[in-house]
């Protein structure tokens, strides 16, 4: 097992890894865990794929053109190619760039030795203590919106942090969108499941930012899935076409339940993992060379009796570890999944499998992390508790990923001097300096004695957590807008909900 020496990139790019950043900046070493020789092993089985079995592209004849265009092997739908070139390809991807926000000072950098935290999406179902599990509705979705955007240890507000149910599909993507610009000033994605959904999206982020700043800033992303095994769907290239070809962002996932989407062999899901997103990454260059992508690993192992997936096992543990090792070598930001749980509500299951999930993901190096916070139920529910119960946690991890500081002031020799041995340092002056900072707190947890405990009411975390969003909701603060820009963004939605018939499905 390897361990690769520290990044001094967070230095050189003059990141300033402090409490305030609005992203988290790592100063730990990456947990490799797999030796050269078989990291090359590995290398040499992605590109086997890549130029013996090949990737089916369906359904977007365009993207077939730009394939044979730019001199790829193509046989009908299928791609195959020399994988030096699809390497090359990717090597033309930023290794890490900018997501800029409507607010500067909330803008993020994703790759490097930058990590940003973004809640659950696509969930279509909400759960609460209070009105218990619900098809997600629009209601729902805006106060999810608004949590995400209060939390300070969340970065980045994803889309669709649940399913607005009670809005027509065909419409429902541009009262997403809005209220991501409006309710919060955080960075956020955009629609992908149509084409015209993510023009749409585009189009309100020129309104937003304005058409010229677009064409030399990413301030919009979109997230897509690969549909594994081998095969690259319309939904993907054509929102590669539209958020690439505007010089936008791609973050491009390939999902695979190991047994059923890949082979049951971990190392093998990896290196289909990593074919279909280095596919996917030299098409979105083929489009717009230099335009921002995001490789993606989201592998699960699965019930082989039911067929269920399982999460924070061992096998999709080491396969963010592993997938993490091949994205550093290929010079991409990388994006895994968080907090991940199968349990249906914030009980002991929850806890295990979310911390098992999320701190590989951490430790793997993923430079964008969806899910960190609300995931529950294998992804169908998202959970107004757990979202601030995970995005309390990863306050933690920002304090982790800071590294050990061992500066003049780390190292306490004052103390030393000032406190006589068998003594203690609760009131000397080093601690004085230092008690507000010291210790990472998470403000759900409870470390008091049980005495105190009882007194304030024996609640569980759970209970603490329903307090703590209500209680958020209730201070919430529109973040301001100009009027000209919320008018025009309003006009937008409007326009185009009478151009486009209300579908349900």
């Amino acid at each position: 097992m390897a361990r690769r020496a520290k990044s001094r990139r967070a230095a050189k790019n003059g990141h300033a890894s402090t409490a305030n950043s609005p992203y988290v900046v790592r100063e730990l070493p990456y947990f490799d865990v797999v030796d050269d020789e078989n990291l090359a092993r590995l290398e040499r089985q992605v590109d086997w794929i890549i130029e013996e079995i090949g990737l089916e592209f369906r359904d977007d004849p365009e993207a077939i053109r730009i394939w044979k265009n730019a001199g790829a092997d193509v046989n009908d739908t299928r791609i195959r190619a020399d994988a030096s070139w699809i390497r090359e390809l990717c090597g033309k991807a930023p290794s890490e760039f900018r997501q800029v926000s409507r607010n500067p000072a909330r803008s993020v950098a994703i790759g490097g030795a930058a990590q940003v935290f973004a809640p659950i999406y696509g969930a279509p179902f909400v759960r609460d203590m209070e009105r218990g599990r619900r098809y997600g509705d629009m209601d729902s979705f805006e106060k999810l919106v608004k949590l995400a955007y209060m939390h300070p240890n969340l970065h980045h507000t994803g889309l669709v942090v649940c399913e607005p149910c009670d809005a027509p599909v065909s419409h429902r993507h541009l009262d997403m969108v809005y209220l991501h610009m409006t309710r919060s000033d955080k960075p956020h994605l955009g629609a992908i499941t149509e084409m015209s959904r993510a023009r749409d999206s585009v189009e309100m982020a020129k309104i937003l930012h304005g058409s010229e700043f677009l064409e030399e800033n990413c301030v919009i992303m979109g997230n897509v899935n690969t549909n594994s095994p081998l095969l690259v769907d319309k939904v993907v290239t054509q929102a590669i076409r539209v958020y690439c070809g505007h010089g936008q962002g791609i973050v491009v996932v390939p999902f695979i339940l190991s047994g059923a989407m890949g082979p049951v062999s971990t190392a093998a899901s990896v290196t289909q993992a990593m074919a279909e997103a280095m596919m996917c990454c030299a098409f979105s260059q083929l489009v717009r060379e230099g335009a921002p992508f995001v490789l993606g690993n989201f592998l699960s192992s699965m019930s082989l009796k039911s067929g269920s997936p399982t999460f924070g096992m061992p096998e999709p543990v080491v396969s963010n570890y592993a997938v993490g090792q091949m994205a550093r070598r290929l010079g991409l930001p990388l994006r895994c999944g968080g907090a991940l749980t199968g349990s249906k509500i914030e009980d002991a299951q929850a806890a295990y499998e979310s911390a098992d999930s999320m701190h590989s993901t951490v430790m793997a190096g993923a430079n964008f992390v969806l899910h960190s916070a609300g995931w529950l139920e294998g992804g169908l529910c998202t959970g107004f508790e757990k979202l601030v119960m995970d995005a309390d946690r990863l306050g933690g991890y920002r304090k982790m990923l800071g590294g050990l500081a061992v500066g003049e002031e780390d190292l306490a020799r004052d103390a030393y001097r000032e406190v006589e041995p068998a003594g203690h340092f609760l009131g000397c002056g080093h601690t004085m300096r230092n008690y507000a900072t010291a210790f990472y707190e998470p403000a759900l947890s409870d470390s008091e004695n049980v005495e105190s405990w009882e007194e304030a009411g024996s609640m569980d975390m759970r209970t603490r957590a329903f307090m703590k969003w209500n209680s958020m909701l209730a201070e919430y603060q529109k973040p301001d807008i100009d009027q000209a820009v919320d008018e025009a963004l309003q006009d937008y939605v409007a326009k185009r909900k009478t151009e486009i018939p209300e579908a349900w499905y």
